[in-house]
């Protein structure tokens, strides 16, 4: 991307090694856009989505969760771009993947609900909940489903494991990670799973709504963009997720 002529100006961040990577202005009021989205960038060099580290894949996010302190980073350059950074309070998240395979390529950039089949809370809650199972089974301990039941709540905050800990008299401090792996149906870049997205094309992957509204609105701004040359030059389908309904693909060959 460093070397691809576009408009920076419309960023509002720009990071490494941070999220978002990338995160888009915020728009002036109207009637097809907000802007704000935030995205972060995967890159491979095979048809596999790379690991998330120390993150959970999500389709929306609060503004309020990345920009933790006003003095940081983020929230400087959100400022310095001219954002009012919390009048969008909740933000869009897409990813850009690029995957390699010999000589060819593909790239999307994929709306984060690709990945969310799951509500994050209960992710993490049902993974805690095999953990606490096999424990319970191991040392033959029965516990009310009333007692499983909190724990599980008070361990399905992805915050929570974001902290350092430090123990009294350790030499050390504990934080423990998040980190999220793509299974074969969420990979977008899986030939097998996914033959739509072909080799040596771009994609743009959004949500299909059950709102024909909401689609339509998908197309509008599309159009607003391209204009005549989306029909000429873009394909245009639904592509069925298989744990999480249909997502809209926008892909141009890059031939």
């Amino acid at each position: 991307m460093e070397d691809f002529p576009f408009d920076e100006t419309i960023l509002s961040c720009n990071n490494k090694g941070q999220f978002p990577d990338l995160a888009i202005r915020i728009s002036p009021p109207n009637e097809l856009f907000t802007g704000g989205e935030l995205i972060e960038l995967k890159d491979s060099i095979s048809y596999s989505v790379s690991s998330f580290n120390s993150t959970i894949p999500t389709g929306k996010k609060a503004i309020e969760k990345v920009v933790k302190v006003e003095s940081g980073s983020i929230a400087l350059q959100m400022l310095a771009a001219g954002d009012d950074i919390f009048s969008l309070p909740i933000r869009e998240v897409f990813y850009l993947i690029r995957g390699k395979k010999k000589d060819k390529i593909k790239i999307c950039l994929v709306h984060g609900s690709f990945f969310e089949t799951v509500p994050t809370n209960n992710l993490i809650s049902q993974s805690f909940s095999q953990v606490l199972d096999e424990r319970l089974s191991q040392q033959g301990i029965i516990v009310e489903e009333e007692v499983k039941k909190l724990l599980l709540d008070l361990f399905s905050e992805q915050n929570s494991f974001n902290k350092v800990r430090n123990v009294d008299k350790a030499s050390v401090k504990l934080r423990f990670r998040i980190m999220t792996e793509v299974k074969a149906e969420g990979n977008i870049l899986d030939s097998r799973k996914y033959p739509q997205i072909g080799n040596d094309t771009i994609n743009f992957i959004l949500p299909a709504h059950d709102d024909e509204v909401e689609n339509e609105l998908s197309f509008l701004r599309m159009q607003n963009i391209f204009g005549h040359i989306l029909q000429e030059h873009f394909s245009i389908f639904k592509l069925k997720h298989h744990f999480n309904s249909y997502f809209l693909v926008f892909q141009q060959s890059l031939q």
